[in-house]
C-alpha cells in the first residue's frame, strides 16, 4: 500500500472515530436532559404542559423569523421600499425575470444534498412523520427549511408561508420531544403543538392553528391532545402579537348574506371551488411527474421552475410570492374581470411549476390566491345578472378563498376558522360555511385523497387506512427480513432439486445463473406435480422448471406494500432483492415474518 493510499485511510478512520465520539457525547447528554426532565418533582400533565409552552414559544419565534428572513431575501433580490408588487412594477425587466430562477439555482443543491424533507410544501412529510416514525424528525429541518423557503419566496417564487412553518413548528417540537426522551404518543402530541404554533404566529390565527394541527396533522380530538396544542398556540399568538401587532391578515370592507335567495349562487360556487381544488391538485402533481421525467441532474430542475416563473412574471407580476397583496385587491374589487381570470389561470401554472420542479413552500397562500380570483370572476357574473339580491364580487371573492382552501385540504372547520380569524369579519360566516363544506365535499367525492395525502398516495403511504394499516407502513422489510436463502443455481439436476428442496424450510426457491442473479423462480407447491411424472426428460435441470413471472421486494419497502404483494399470488415467502441490483437477491421475507413484526410493534405501543 503506498503512502497516499495509506494516508487517505488513515483520514477516513480519523473522521470515523470523531463521528462515533459525536454520537457518543450526544447520546449521553438526551440522556442527562431526559433524566432530569423525569425527576422532576411535579405530575405528568404539569410536565407536558410546560413542553407544551416551550413549543409554542419556538413555534413562535420561528415564525417572526421566517417572517423576516422573507423580507431580508425579498430586500436583496428585489430592493427594499414598499409591498413586492408595487416594487417589481418599477424594477427594469431583467430585475423581474432572473430572481426566481437565481433562488431556485441556489435552493436546488441545498436541498438535495443536506435536506430534501425540506422540498415541496411540507406538510405531507409533517403528516409522514406522525403516521409511519412515531413523530421523529430531524432538527436541521428548523433550519434548512427555514432557510430554503424564506430564500425561494423571498425570490419570488409562487409559493406560501403556511407549509414551511408548519414543518419548521414540528421539527421543533419533535426536536424537543427527542431531547426530553418522552414516549411516541406525546411526541406526537408535540408535534402538533410546533405545527399550530406556526400556523397561529403567522396568520394570527390561535383557533385556526389548533384546528389544523387537530383536523391534518393529528386527526386526534382528545382532551389529552387538545389542551397542550392550546397551550402552544396560545403561546405563539402572544408572541407574534408583541412583534407583529394584532390586526387580522386581511382588512377588508364588511360583507353579508343580502338576500336569503343568495345562498343558492353560494352553493354554486362551492361546487365550482371543489373543482377548482380538484384541477389545482392534479395540475401539482402532474408537473411533479413531468419534471421527475426529465433526465437531469434534480439539483437543477427547480432552476428550471424559477424560469418559468419569470417568463410569467415579465407579464403579470401579480404571481409572484406569496401574493396577499393581490388578493387584498380581488377583495377591495380592484381588478378587473380578464385580469381576474388570468390571474386563477396563472396562480395555478405557476405554483405548480415551481414545487413541482422541486421549490421549497407551501400551497395554502396559493390556495387563498385561487379561490379569491376565481371567487371575485364569478361575483361578478352574478352581481351582474341578479344585482338586487346578491352582494359585489369582493363577498365572493372572500368566500372563494375559504371553498378553495377546504377542497383543496379536505379540512373544512379549518378553511372556515382561519378566514374567519385572518379577516375578522363575522358577517360573511353563513356563507363561508356552506360554500366550504360544498366544496369539501365536491372536492372528495372527484378525487378521494387531498393535495397533502396524495403526495404521501404516491409514495405508497396511505394515512387513511386505518390503525393498522399504518403499522405495517411504518416497518421496513429490512428491519424483519430472513438473511438466509436458498439459491438454486440453473443447471441443478431435476433430482439434485428435489433433494434440496425437501431439506429446505422454505417453499420458494430463487433460480439463478452462473453470476448468482436471479433469471426465475421455483415453487414447491407446483415441484410436487413433477415429482412422479415420467415424461420428463432427463436431463431436466432448474432453469426448464423455473417460472419467469415472480414477485420481489426490496428491504426499503414497507411492510404494507408486502402483504399486498403477498396477496396477489397467495404467496407464503418472497425474495427480498438489491434496491440497486433488482436480480441479486439478498434475504427472503416470509408472511410469517410480517405477521411476528406487526404483533411486536403493537405490543409496543400498547405498552407505552
Amino acid at each position: 500500500m503506498n503512502k497516499s493510499s495509506t494516508h487517505h485511510s488513515r483520514k477516513v478512520h480519523s473522521k470515523e472515530a470523531r463521528k462515533r465520539l459525536r454520537r457518543i457525547i450526544r447520546h449521553r447528554m438526551l440522556r442527562r436532559v431526559a433524566e432530569f426532565f423525569n425527576r422532576l418533582p411535579i405530575g405528568r400533565q404539569t410536565k407536558i404542559a410546560i413542553v407544551a409552552i416551550v413549543v409554542g414559544i419556538l413555534g413562535g419565534y420561528g415564525a417572526i423569523a421566517f417572517l423576516y428572513l422573507i423580507r431580508l431575501f425579498q430586500s436583496i433580490f428585489f430592493g427594499g421600499g414598499g409591498e413586492l408588487l408595487g416594487i417589481l412594477q418599477r424594477l427594469p425587466w431583467y430585475r423581474v425575470f432572473l430572481p426566481p430562477a437565481i433562488g431556485g439555482l441556489i435552493i436546488g443543491p441545498i436541498i438535495y444534498f443536506l435536506a430534501r424533507e425540506t422540498k415541496g410544501h411540507g406538510v405531507p412529510e409533517v403528516m409522514e412523520a406522525v403516521a409511519l416514525k412515531g413523530g421523529k424528525m430531524r432538527s436541521r429541518i428548523v433550519f434548512m427549511k427555514g432557510l430554503v423557503a424564506s430564500l425561494f419566496i423571498g425570490a419570488g417564487g409562487s409559493v406560501g408561508r403556511v407549509g414551511p412553518v408548519v414543518q419548521i413548528g414540528s421539527a421543533a417540537g419533535s426536536s424537543v420531544a427527542q431531547l426530553l426522551g418522552v414516549s411516541e404518543r406525546i411526541m406526537k402530541t408535540l408535534v402538533g403543538c410546533g405545527a399550530a404554533a406556526g400556523i397561529a404566529a403567522t396568520f394570527n390565527a390561535p383557533i385556526a392553528g389548533v384546528i389544523f394541527s387537530l383536523e391534518v396533522i393529528l386527526g386526534d380530538f382528545t382532551f389529552a391532545t387538545f389542551g397542550p396544542v392550546v397551550l402552544s398556540s396560545v403561546t405563539a399568538t402572544v408572541i407574534s402579537r408583541a412583534y407583529l401587532g394584532n390586526s387580522p391578515a386581511f382588512m377588508i370592507p364588511s360583507y353579508q348574506l343580502v338576500s336569503v335567495w343568495e345562498v343558492i349562487p353560494y352553493i354554486l360556487l362551492g361546487l365550482i371551488a371543489g373543482v377548482l381544488a380538484v384541477v389545482f391538485t392534479s395540475s401539482l402533481y402532474r408537473m411533479e411527474d413531468l419534471f421527475n421525467g426529465l433526465r437531469i441532474p434534480d439539483y437543477l430542475k427547480a432552476t428550471i421552475g424559477g424560469l418559468g416563473l419569470g417568463c410569467m412574471g415579465l407579464f403579470l407580476p401579480y404571481v409572484y410570492g406569496v401574493g396577499f397583496e393581490s388578493i387584498n385587491l380581488a377583495l377591495f374589487e380592484q381588478i378587473g374581470w380578464y385580469l381576474l381570470l388570468a390571474l386563477f389561470l396563472a396562480k395555478i401554472f405557476s405554483t405548480s411549476l415551481v414545487i413541482g420542479s422541486g421549490g421549497s413552500g407551501g400551497i395554502f397562500a396559493p390556495s387563498l390566491f385561487i379561490g379569491a380570483m376565481a371567487g371575485g370572476l364569478y361575483g361578478r357574473v352574478v352581481h351582474q345578472l341578479f344585482p338586487a339580491v346578491t352582494a359585489t364580487s369582493g363577498a365572493y371573492a372572500l368566500v372563494g378563498m375559504g371553498a378553495l382552501v377546504a377542497g383543496a385540504i379536505h379540512a373544512p372547520i379549518t378553511a372556515i376558522l382561519i378566514l374567519f380569524e385572518m379577516t375578522d369579519d363575522y358577517k360573511i360566516i353563513l356563507p363561508l360555511m356552506l360554500a366550504c363544506i360544498i366544496s369539501t365535499i365536491t372536492a372528495s367525492q372527484l378525487k378521494k385523497e387531498s393535495i397533502y395525502s396524495m403526495k404521501l398516495l404516491r409514495r405508497g403511504i396511505d394515512i387513511r387506512g386505518g390503525r393498522e394499516v399504518t403499522i405495517l407502513q411504518s416497518l421496513l422489510v429490512r428491519d424483519c427480513m430472513s438473511e438466509e436463502k436458498v439459491l438454486i443455481p440453473e443447471t441443478t439436476p431435476f433430482s439434485e432439486l428435489v433433494k434440496q428442496m425437501l431439506a429446505s424450510r422454505f417453499h420458494h426457491f430463487p433460480v439463478v445463473d452462473s453470476n448468482k442473479r436471479m433469471v426465475g423462480i421455483i415453487h414447491f407447491n407446483e415441484l410436487k406435480e413433477h415429482l412422479f411424472d415420467n415424461s420428463l426428460p432427463p436431463d431436466t435441470a432448474a432453469r426448464d422448471l423455473a417460472s419467469k413471472k415472480y414477485v420481489t421486494i426490496t428491504p426499503e419497502e414497507n411492510l404494507f406494500q408486502a402483504i399486498k404483494k403477498f396477496g396477489t399470488r397467495d404467496l407464503e415467502e418472497i425474495p427480498v432483492v438489491s434496491e440497486r441490483d433488482p436480480a441479486r437477491v439478498v434475504g427472503t421475507l416470509s408472511l410469517t415474518d410480517v405477521m411476528q413484526a406487526y404483533n411486536r410493534e403493537v405490543s409496543r405501543r400498547m405498552a407505552e
